[in-house]
């Protein structure tokens, strides 16, 4: 199955819409001097790159290309930039980019041979939400400095060469709803304090070498998506169902979890289920047939016994209960 690789991009896109909302890049404010005078330094610190082809300085910064400054609490101000799709940016994310004072958003995404690790000098931007460093070279361990910044929202780390395990200290963030980690190259499992998350959170860590079980804690965590998959992580994670959970999507695929399915009380908002490829056992719970599952996909276990009736689960295609033990009924053949 292609599972989804960002479960939570709906999500995402909608706040960027809001971010641009509240950040237009027309702004009736002239631009602060100071910020000015800081991006011109980034664009020289990139050689004059592609994408800042519009940061001319003799125009007002506020109408530059991915550029957004605030209007009402802060008229003039930069609060956002984005910086994408530059082939020809060579180097790291420089530290003067700390010197945006009043940034909520940094986008840097989709920059081949921009590397090197996150600049400690970004702990400065105090009003910073939105961290997006995905898809370009980045490397060095998950800083842990990042727990310092209490109004983040959403870090996206993810399609990079991180190293090491993931800080614990991230759990400090009071804000965070969103943290995508997934195909980097990081190491340990995920860290038992991830079990005081309160707020709703996004957790996608799959595709990197994580291992071991998946933290007890995790059960008390407001998870609301968790993609652990293609990672090699063991034992039983029947504590993260439970039919009061917010839990509206379950990635587990290409792991070695082992328990028993049947014992497993779904949550009653689960629409996304995804446990191919390990060694799970049992029946299939009965609620599943009840559920508004948009994706299904328990394929290549040790299952058995009889689908559950519901018309929801007829809809999707047989090679998704494949490769079980003796599972049978629709929309595989009939139980003898």
């Amino acid at each position: 199955m292609k599972t989804p690789s960002r479960i939570s991009s709906l999500l995402f896109f909608h706040l960027l819409f809001f971010v641009f909302l509240i950040n237009p890049s027309q702004s009736t404010k002239a631009c602060n001097p100071n910020d000015k005078k800081v991006l011109l330094q980034i664009k020289k610190h990139f050689n004059n790159a592609s994408p800042f082809s519009t940061w001319n300085p003799k125009t007002d910064c506020c109408n530059w290309n991915d550029i957004g400054c605030d209007d009402e609490a802060n008229p003039g101000h930069v609060s956002s930039l984005t910086i994408a799709y530059g082939e020809d940016i060579v180097g790291q994310i420089p530290p003067i980019i700390g010197d945006l004072p009043h940034l909520m958003s940094i986008r840097v995404y989709s920059n081949p041979n921009l590397s090197g690790p996150i600049p400690q000098a970004i702990t400065k931007l105090t009003r910073l939400e939105f961290l997006i460093l995905d898809s370009n070279k980045l490397t060095g361990p998950i800083p842990e400095f990042l727990s310092q910044m209490k109004s983040l929202q959403i870090i996206d780390l993810s399609d990079n060469g991180f190293t090491g395990p993931i800080p614990p200290s991230l759990s400090h963030l009071p804000n965070l709803f969103e943290l995508d980690l997934f195909r980097n190259k990081l190491t340990g499992s995920i860290p038992e304090s991830f079990g005081s998350f309160k707020t709703g959170i996004t957790l996608q860590v799959f595709g990197n070498k994580l291992s071991g079980t998946i933290p007890r804690s995790l059960a008390h965590a407001n998870l609301t998506t968790l993609d652990v998959s293609e990672n090699q992580f063991t034992g039983d994670v029947t504590f993260l169902f439970a039919k009061d959970k917010p839990l509206d999507t379950i990635i587990l695929r290409q792991n070695k979890f082992k328990f028993d399915f049947g014992k497993v009380d779904l949550p009653r908002g689960l629409k996304g289920i995804d446990m191919a490829h390990n060694k799970i056992y049992g029946s299939l719970p009965k609620r599943l047939g009840q559920l508004p599952l948009q994706f299904i996909d328990v394929s290549y276990n040790q299952l058995c016994g009889r689908i559950p009736t519901g018309r929801r689960l007829k809809q999707f295609k047989p090679f998704r209960f494949g490769h079980n033990k003796c599972l049978c009924g629709a929309p595989l053949s009939p139980c003898k």
